[in-house]
C-alpha cells in the first residue's frame, strides 16, 4: 500500500493574509492542488490530508476522494502526522501543502527506498535557513536545525527538505517517542532520524536532482518569486513546442492547460484550469480562459470565458462573456458584449452585439439581434428559450421563458415576446405606434405663455 499525507495544517503567518496559505494560487491552482496532483501522478493507493483551524476555507479545494484529518492544535509537524495516526499503514510519504513543485518522479523514488525512513535532501550553495544533514561515516546521524548548528554544521550544502518517506510501523514507532523537549515546545518529525536510529531502524537518503521542487512558500515575495519561475518554465516549454507567445512577461498558463502547436497567444492572456487550445487559434489579447475548449482556427479577443466548449472556425469577442454550460459549435460568432450561459448554438449562430443568452438552446444559422435577451429567470426558477434553425430575431428583443420559437420564423425588432412563435411566422409583439402632430410646438408655446 503507497499512501502520501500532506500537511497543511499551519496558520502560515508570514502571509500576513486572511486566507490559509495552501489555497493561495499559483497560475490559477491552489498550492495544495500542485502536491496532490503529483501525488496523483505517482499513482498512489491513497492520499490524505492533515488540515488545522482554517480547515473550513480549505474544504473547498480539496476533492472528494482525498481524506482529510484535523490537528487540534498547531504543535510541530509530528503532532500533526499523529492526527492521521488512522491513515498509517503501508509505506507513507510525508509531503506539504506549501511546497508545490515537487515531482512525482521524486515521490516514486522516495517510495523505491527499501529502509525504514528515507530523507528527501538537496544540495544548496546557499542553505541559510534550512536544517542540515549530518552524517558520520558517510551515513546520515541527525538532522541540525539552523538555530541549533555549529559554525561547522552550517557550512555543510545538504539540506533536510522536511519531506520523507516511512514504512508505517517505523513511523508510528517513532511517533510514540518523539518529545517536545525544545524551546517551541513542539513536536518535530526531524526527529524521528536519532529516535529510529537508536532504536535499530535504518535511516537513508534520497537527494533530489532539482533543489527548487522543494522550496516552500512562506511570504507573500516568495508566492511572487515561484509564479514568475514557474511561468517562465511553462512558456518556454510551450514555445519550444510551437506555441506562439508574443510577450511571455504578459502570458500566464497554468500547469494543466493544454495547447497545441501553431496557437497563438496574444499578450495578456490567462489561460487556467484544464483548458485545451487547438492548433491555431488565436486567443487575447486580454483575454482569461478558464476550463475552457477552443477548437482550431478560433479567434478569443478581450474577453473572459469559463467552462465553455468553444468549435472551429469561430469568432469569440471583443468584450464577451462566456459562462459555466455554453456550448459554442463551429462557425459561430459572438461579438462585443454578447454574454451566454448554460446555452447551446449551433453552427452558424451570429450573436454580434449587445446580448444575453442564458438557458437557451439556438438552431443553426439563426441570427440574434443586438440587444435581444432571453429573460430566462421567474424570480423562482430558470426557465428554457428554444429557438430553432435560420430564425430571424430583430433588434432589442426579449423572450420571456419559457418558449419555443420555429425554424425560419422572423421576430420583429423592438418585441417582447411571450408566446411560442411557430415555424416561418412573424412574431411582433410590441406596441401600436401613436405621433401627435406639432406636439413638440403647442407644448413650447404653453411654457412659454406661463411665462
Amino acid at each position: 500500500m503507497k499512501k502520501v499525507l500532506i500537511l497543511a495544517g499551519g496558520l502560515g503567518k508570514r502571509m500576513n493574509s486572511p486566507r490559509p496559505k495552501v489555497v493561495h494560487e499559483v497560475l490559477g491552482k491552489p498550492l495544495i492542488n500542485w502536491t496532490i496532483d503529483a501525488a496523483r501522478e505517482a499513482k498512489v493507493d491513497e492520499i490524505g490530508v492533515v488540515l488545522g483551524n482554517n480547515a473550513g476555507l480549505v474544504y473547498p479545494v480539496i476533492p472528494n476522494d482525498v481524506k482529510i484529518f484535523i490537528q487540534k492544535s498547531q504543535v510541530g509537524t509530528a503532532d500533526a502526522v499523529k492526527a492521521a495516526k488512522d491513515f498509517l499503514d503501508g509505506k507513507v510519504v510525508i509531503l506539504y501543502g506549501d511546497v508545490p513543485l515537487i515531482s512525482s518522479k521524486t515521490i516514486l523514488s522516495l517510495f523505491e527506498s527499501k529502509a525504514d525512513m528515507t530523507i528527501l535532501t538537496a544540495t544548496f550553495e546557499e542553505p541559510f535557513g534550512y536544517g542540515r544533514i549530518v552524517r558520520e561515516n558517510g551515513e546520515v546521524v541527525r538532522i541540525v536545525e539552523e538555530n541549533d548548528a555549529t559554525d561547522d554544521i552550517r557550512k555543510i550544502k545538504e539540506i533536510n527538505s522536511g519531506i520523507y518517506a516511512f514504512e508505517s510501523q517505523s513511523l508510528i514507532y517513532a511517533l510514540e517517542r518523539i518529545r517536545n523537549e525544545n524551546k517551541k515546545g513542539e513536536y518535530y518529525l526531524t526527529d524521528a532520524v536519532e529516535v529510529l536510529l537508536k532504536g535499530g531502524y535504518v535511516v537513508k537518503t534520497v537527494e533530489t536532482d532539482n533543489p527548487l521542487s522543494v522550496i516552500g512558500v512562506n511570504t507573500q515575495r516568495e508566492l511572487a518569486a515561484l509564479m514568475k519561475n514557474v511561468k517562465e518554465n511553462i512558456n518556454n516549454a510551450l514555445m519550444d513546442l510551437g506555441v506562439t507567445i508574443e510577450d511571455p512577461e504578459t502570458t500566464f498558463i497554468g500547469p494543466d492547460v493544454v495547447i497545441r502547436p501553431g496557437a497563438v497567444l496574444k499578450p495578456f492572456t490567462f489561460i487556467y484550469g484544464k483548458s485545451k487550445v487547438s492548433s491555431n487559434a488565436v486567443i487575447g489579447p486580454q483575454t482569461t480562459i478558464v476550463d475552457c475548449t477552443v477548437g482550431n482556427n478560433s479567434l478569443v479577443i478581450k474577453s473572459d470565458c469559463t467552462n465553455a466548449i468553444i468549435g472551429d472556425n469561430c469568432s469569440i469577442g471583443p468584450f464577451s462573456r462566456l459562462r459555466p454550460g455554453a456550448f459554442i459549435e463551429d462557425n459561430v460568432k459572438i461579438g462585443n458584449y454578447v454574454e451566454v450561459k448554460n446555452s447551446h448554438l449551433s453552427k452558424g449562430v451570429k450573436a454580434q452585439h449587445l446580448t444575453y443568452l442564458g438557458d437557451a438552446t439556438i438552431g443553426e444559422d439563426t441570427n440574434i439581434g443586438a440587444g435581444t435577451i432571453t429573460c430566462n429567470y421567474d424570480g423562482v426558477r430558470k426557465n428554457k428559450t428554444l429557438i430553432g434553425k435560420n430564425v430571424f430575431v430583430g433588434s432589442n428583443t426579449s423572450l420571456v421563458a419559457p418558449i419555443t420559437v420555429g425554424d425560419g420564423a422572423l421576430i420583429g425588432a423592438g418585441s417582447t415576446i411571450t408566446d411560442d412563435v411557430p415555424a416561418y411566422a412573424l412574431a411582433l409583439g410590441r406596441a401600436r405606434q401613436v405621433n401627435k402632430e406639432e406636439w413638440v410646438l403647442k407644448k413650447r408655446r404653453g411654457i412659454s405663455d406661463e411665462k
